[in-house]
């Protein structure tokens, strides 16, 4: 078992509350102290181990029972790394204006499967963020490709790992699904 020296209970909570809270609890925290986090939204996987990297937390790993997610975090000893942002960011209208020009754009939908299911823009390829690094051969490293998520913070992270493995020209989508009104579809099967 592991010794824990603070317990969050993100339970019920979705996509980016999680890492938000977790940020937030960390914080408060002292050097080397382990944090627990226990999350259901599967998409707090990839989020919250993505999130402690960039900042430099160590991500000690996950369990998982009964459909609660458990997630144990230690706070770096030394100086926290600023936490990375993808500089290239775009709105929701600029690629609907995008879409619209019919330039030669791929949409990547980091969200998790469900999420896409329930609603996504046509034509985009849905790679849940912790799958990410599967199906990254099969995309065109010269194609503009629009990364989005529900609200911007899974598709930052997303995006970085895009340009990171040599993706030319990678867009953050922001504010993400949340905000979107331009035309979408489900795939319920």
């Amino acid at each position: 078992m592991i010794q824990t020296d603070m317990k969050l209970d993100a339970k019920g909570l979705a996509c980016p509350m999680p890492v938000v809270k977790t940020k937030k609890i960390m914080q408060e925290l002292a050097p080397g102290k382990v944090l627990e986090v226990e999350a259901t939204d599967k998409g707090s996987i990839a989020d919250i181990k993505a999130w402690a990297e960039s900042v430099g937390h160590q991500y000690i790993g996950v369990h998982e029972e009964d459909g609660v997610i458990t997630h144990y975090l230690r706070k770096t000893t030394g100086e926290e790394a600023e936490e990375k942002r993808f500089p290239h960011v775009v709105s929701n209208e600029e690629l609907q204006e995008a879409l619209a020009a019919d330039e030669d754009v791929q949409i990547i939908d980091v969200r998790e499967s469900a999420e896409y299911a329930f609603g996504h823009i046509p034509g985009a390829i849905s790679a849940p963020f912790g799958e990410l690094e599967a199906i990254m051969n099969s995309l065109d490293k010269e194609m503009s490709l629009y990364v989005i998520c529900r609200t911007g913070n899974r598709s930052d992270m997303a995006a970085q790992k895009l340009a990171d493995a040599g993706f030319r020209n990678v867009k953050n989508v922001v504010p993400g699904m949340s905000g979107w009104n331009g035309s979408s579809q489900k795939s319920m099967n």
